[in-house]
């Protein structure tokens, strides 16, 4: 049995960057080649593409986890890895996507529409791209980086133009079955519907599409039934009309208080896109009244009682119709494509968004450094961070190579203000790190071994230089003695 699922958690991850490579070139008569390790790939983002073809997001609740491919780590001879593919998901039409506190992030409406729900992580730096005056031919290279790791919230809101509301066994899939070719199943016991039917309807030159929304009850905006899954699919629609059963035999039910049920209901109910820029607020939508199922001798003279009520209570148009003789049925049809066309004309074009660019302000460093409560400290930054993951701790002259940006950066500084010793801890991302200050402090590198670093050798063996000054001031004592 199919399902229609328009709510779903996807776990996404884009794709790690490619390491770079440290190489240096080796060939038969060149000798000081110099270095040519290429660059690593960038990874692929993971990206969501509106189909027209998708109508609901079952397959996002059977296959949650979502992973872009990673970028290939650079070679030799200045050959860069190749960059992640991006993975394209498709999506239905009117899919918004939201972050993991609620925010709105997207909302993709119209074929081909895109969002980049995770970027891939940059390729890391080969060593051909690391030369500088101090640092003739590095040995070492940049690692990738990790790429963007998000929880997001898809919700699907139908995109249709009149949204049909009213409580269960109204007859509103019977009335969208009269209007359109859908065939949405009917039946006489309540929550027949359970999932939205969408139909396309022809007046004249004019078509327009009506959603069947699943019944409305006293308390669906507040969880009760199954209203606060499906009052999302109203959010979209142009004009709202309450179908109304004038048949009904409940107790303590007639059109009137049904139809203030349903708005109280409306009122109670925050929709996502709240102020939207296409079709205002849910609550200055033009409403409709049909009233159903006249065919019923006590149904049309209810219908005929609490006609003049309504329009003269509310000033909603009001509609006669039976789905069963059709009684009705044309004027509801032209009627509906001339509201649709009125509203949607009457609203502001949607202006397109560009994209932002917020540049870090003068003066700003763009880190920031607190004490931890235990004599360390936590240096907190996106550029700090980003130059640790991509450092190789077991290569020296990577890690002075970090120590000399940071330097550059004024970490160094900013510990030093705030009274740093050395030997405490300085914690930046995951790596925590015993802080000396000589370590990184020379910006001109004195030259070493490849993958090695002067300042980061710590050894208690004498060199042969101190053992001969050793040996001839031993000598000078023995000669004066």
């Amino acid at each position: 049995m199919s399902r229609f699922v328009d709510r779903v958690v996807i776990h996404v991850r884009a794709g790690d960057g490619g390491n770079g490579c440290a190489s240096i070139h080796r060939e038969k008569f060149k000798p000081l080649g110099g270095p040519d390790g290429g660059n690593g790939g960038r990874g692929g983002s993971v990206v969501l593409v509106v189909d027209p073809g998708v109508h609901t997001l079952l397959d996002f609740h059977f296959r949650p986890h979502i992973k872009a491919a990673s970028g290939k780590q650079g070679q030799g001879s200045n050959k860069d890895g190749a960059a992640g593919s991006d993975l394209e998901i498709k999506v239905p039409d009117g899919t918004v996507v939201l972050d993991e506190h609620g925010r709105l992030l997207a909302d993709l409406v119209g074929a081909g529409a895109r969002f980049e729900a995770a970027g891939g992580g940059r390729g890391g730096l080969g060593n051909a791209a690391l030369v500088s005056r101090a640092r003739k031919a590095p040995g070492f290279a940049l690692l990738g980086e990790k790429g963007e790791t998000r929880d997001l919230t898809l919700e699907l809101k139908t995109v249709a133009d009149v949204g049909l509301i009213g409580f269960p066994s109204a007859g509103k899939s019977a009335l969208v079955s009269v209007i359109s070719a859908a065939k949405p199943k009917i039946a006489d016991y309540p929550f027949t519907t359970l999932a939205p039917n969408l139909g396309v309807v022809s007046a004249g030159d004019n078509t327009f599409t009506t959603a069947d929304v699943p019944g409305l009850i006293p308390g669906a905006s507040a969880g009760r039934g199954l209203g606060l899954d499906f009052l999302r699919h109203i959010e979209r629609c142009a004009v709202l009309v309450h179908i109304v059963d004038c048949a009904t035999a409940e107790p303590g039910r007639d059109p009137l208080s049904d139809i203030e049920a349903i708005e109280a209901e409306l009122a109670a109910y925050t929709p996502t896109m709240q102020g939207d820029s296409v079709l205002g607020d849910l609550v200055d939508r033009p409403r409709a009244v049909v009233l159903n199922k006249i065919d019923v001798p006590e149904a049309r003279e209810m219908a005929e009682f609490v006609r003049d009520d309504i329009v003269a209570e509310r000033g909603w148009p009001v509609f006669l119709v039976s789905t069963v003789s059709r009684e009705g049925l044309r004027p509801l049809v032209f009627a509906l494509a001339e509201m649709v066309t009125a509203y949607r004309a009457a609203q502001p074009e949607p202006v397109a968004r560009r994209p932002v660019i917020r540049p870090i302000r003068a003066g700003e460093t763009g880190f920031s450094v607190e004490p931890d409560g235990d004599g360390g400290f936590v240096v907190r930054g996106s550029r700090p961070e980003r130059w640790v993951h991509q450092t190789n701790f077991d290569n020296d002259e990577a890690v002075g190579y970090l120590g000399d940006r940071l330097a550059r950066l004024g970490v160094e500084d900013e510990l030093l203000r705030l009274g740093a010793t050395p030997g405490c801890a300085v914690t930046i991302g995951e790596m925590t790190f015993d802080w000396e200050p000589a370590t990184p402090a020379g910006v001109d590198v004195t030259l070493s071994g490849r993958g090695t670093d002067s300042r980061l050798e710590r050894t208690e063996r004498v060199g042969a230089a101190e053992r001969k000054i050793a040996r001839r001031q031993r000598r000078e004592q023995s000669d004066e003695a």
